[in-house]
């Protein structure tokens, strides 16, 4: 009895270990008015940065409901650099393929889907306190069937320049 508690103690063990992603910089999502999210109410999120030498991939993550109307969406991003500089960035966000079929891991009435922001892999360019405001970009005054929205930054693997 003794040893299968041990063996089930490792296996638990082995199994959280293996979940933990390394890679993994900054990893968080906001609930969104699944019934009408407005374009007045941004997500928001703070990223506090002390690595200016690696490279990162960001990515914004949208959890979307199978009632969702459109076949796509779109994202406005305004990030505040620590100096109070602001850069502007639009993202269109494809859930669905042609036929209507969700893009993106479905699981019940949601379907999650990650899109990458920017070309390539960036560098932060100083260090301290990162604005991420991600709002509402269609034509729609409100928008139903979002239902999360999150910022990923991850280290990346391309090398070093």
């Amino acid at each position: 009895m003794r040893k299968i508690c041990t063996y089930m103690a490792c296996l638990l063990a082995a199994m959280v270990l293996a979940a933990c992603d390394g890679s993994v910089y900054y990893d968080e999502s906001r609930s969104v008015d699944e019934h009408g999210w407005s374009p007045q109410d941004s997500v928001c999120f703070d990223v506090e940065v002390d690595d200016t030498a690696h490279l990162f991939n960001f990515f914004v993550e949208v959890r979307n409901s199978v009632t969702y109307p459109y076949s796509n969406t779109f994202l406005f991003i305004n990030t505040t650099f620590p100096d109070g500089s602001v850069a502007h960035d639009t993202l269109e966000c494809p859930l669905a393929d042609p036929e209507g079929r969700w893009l993106g891991k479905h699981t019940g009435r949601y379907v999650d889907a990650r899109y990458r922001l920017r070309g390539g892999s960036a560098r932060f360019p100083m260090t301290g306190r990162y604005h991420f405001a991600i709002a509402n970009g269609m034509r729609d005054s409100a928008i139903s069937g979002l239902k999360d929205i999150g910022l990923r930054v991850e280290y990346s693997r391309t090398k070093q320049q």
